[in-house]
């Protein structure tokens, strides 16, 4: 459940990002209104309103609050815009996006992930969200060209396949850099004619992004 106490936790824990510079009010809302509590196992449900990472199934991670809001603030989400998140994991980046007004199709390789994060999303009422097994590395070319993409794992080279799925005029985030200590945010936003305007935004530590699908 999803009570008082759990709300005021979410407001403490948005308090701290604001501290810690996120000043996109959407993006603060959306983590307001999403009970990440929910998305880990109920014994570790204290760790859910801190400002940390957090291991999930199949050896992944649900992202640090900070990260969710700052790669969500670089994506620049409009309302009833196609996001293609890759990474499904938890789902709690995913509903962020959802609260944002995004319609999220998201991929995750791991099957057994998948499945138990899809049901955990029908659950908690975001069934609106459209989740697929598969490897993130081809994207879903059956339904580019998306406006936004966001990549929650470390890549060590940006896929070809993924920006030619993105629209013109869109932007795809990724944590880029094959150390597995940091890799470098970069912002890539797709330009008139094909061309690519790359933006750099600090550093920050994901797991890495593999391929295929297990």
């Amino acid at each position: 459940m999803d009570s008082y106490r759990h709300k005021g936790l979410r407001k403490k824990l948005v308090a701290e990002l604001i501290q810690k510079g996120i000043r996109d009010e959407r993006v603060l809302e959306a983590i307001s209104r999403v009970p990440r509590h929910l998305f880990l196992d109920k014994a570790f449900e204290e760790w859910a309103y801190k400002d940390t990472a957090f291991a999930i199934d199949c050896d992944q991670t649900i992202s640090q609050p900070y990260t969710v809001a700052f790669q969500s603030s670089l994506l620049q989400v409009k309302p009833g815009e196609k996001v293609l998140e890759i990474g499904l994991g938890s789902g709690y980046q995913a509903c962020v996006l959802s609260e944002l007004g995004a319609k999220v199709y998201s991929i995750e390789r791991h099957k057994a992930l998948h499945d138990k994060t899809a049901a955990r999303l029908r659950d908690l009422g975001y069934g609106v969200i459209r989740t697929f097994y598969g490897d993130g590395y081809q994207g879903l070319p059956r339904f580019a060209p998306f406006d936004k993409i966001l990549i929650t794992a470390a890549c060590p080279e940006i896929p070809q396949a993924l920006l030619d799925q993105l629209k013109e005029g869109g932007c795809l985030v990724v944590p880029l850099g094959s150390d597995q200590e940091t890799q470098e945010m970069i912002r890539v936003t797709k330009e008139e004619g094909g061309t690519f305007k790359k933006e750099k935004f600090g550093y920050f530590r994901f797991v890495p992004m593999l391929h295929g699908k297990v």
